[in-house]
């Protein structure tokens, strides 16, 4: 397939245009505004040989592609937010020209206007428990055992051993999310990061996200680090804020 098409980053109420300037979308081409009726669609051109639906269905098997993309996609997200109130648009939406841009912002219409009155003043705060890798190991006396019965034992002490850290861990889950909830406008429990993705080597047994008052962040993450506190066991990393992707996301 040839021809270019439009990559839609982001629908904004109020945009503030001229904060825009020099940002640029795929492979430094620069992004345009498409407005529609009181909202702005932010858009940039894109080759269909790599954006078209037969490419996409091979691109989006292969991760450096997939990394490279969103990250682009990201910063342009997060360029449109600090300029304005926005709701990102999921990763690869592809619209032929900019009627059709207009008329996916119609189709979105009223779920915008929701979501754009929703995050209005807020942000988007990121919570993962981690548990160390080798954790459960190092809870293992290293001794040698002097008998088959102490070998026995042994393992058997190290099974429970096993099962208390994985208690602990879901414990601490569950009493940081509550935290992290209680202090939040609205939260969600987001499935665990892909290792390949991430390239960390630890157990994530909590990826959530918070939306958050712009006024309320610090009450929020200081919670969240008493929390962290009571738990040693696990790791609680808390990051934001960031535009409110998981509250404002449209399809």
């Amino acid at each position: 397939m040839s021809g270019t098409g439009r990559y839609l980053f982001a629908v904004a109420r109020d945009l503030r245009v001229a904060e825009l300037t020099g940002t640029q979308g795929f492979h430094g081409t620069p992004i345009d505004v498409v407005e529609r009726d009181g909202l702005s669609a932010v858009v940039c051109d894109v080759d269909l040989g790599e954006f078209g639906e037969e490419p996409l269905t091979r691109n989006l098997e292969d991760l450096t592609w997939v990394e490279r993309v969103a990250r682009t996609h990201n910063d342009v997200v997060w360029r449109v937010a600090a300029a304005a109130t926005c709701a990102p648009l999921r990763l690869v939406t592809v619209c032929a020209d900019d009627d059709s841009v207009r008329a996916k912002v119609d189709s979105l219409r009223t779920e915008l206007e929701n979501v754009l009155d929703r995050i209005e003043g807020r942000q988007e705060w990121s919570v993962k428990v981690l548990v160390p890798q080798g954790a459960a190991v190092e809870a293992e006396p290293a001794a040698t055992p002097t008998s088959g019965t102490d070998y026995l034992r042994r393992k058997r002490e190290a099974a429970e051993r096993r099962r208390d850290l994985s208690d602990e861990a879901v414990r601490a889950a569950r009493e940081v999310h509550d935290v992290g909830h209680a202090h939040a406008v609205a939260s969600r429990q987001l499935a665990p990061q892909d290792p390949r993705l991430t390239g960390r080597t630890e157990t994530m047994i909590l990826n959530a996200a918070y939306l958050v008052e712009a006024g309320e962040h610090e009450v929020f993450t200081t919670a969240l680090r008493a929390a962290a506190e009571q738990h040693p066991s696990v790791t609680v990393e808390v990051e934001g804020p960031w535009p409110a992707y998981s509250f404002a996301v449209l399809g």
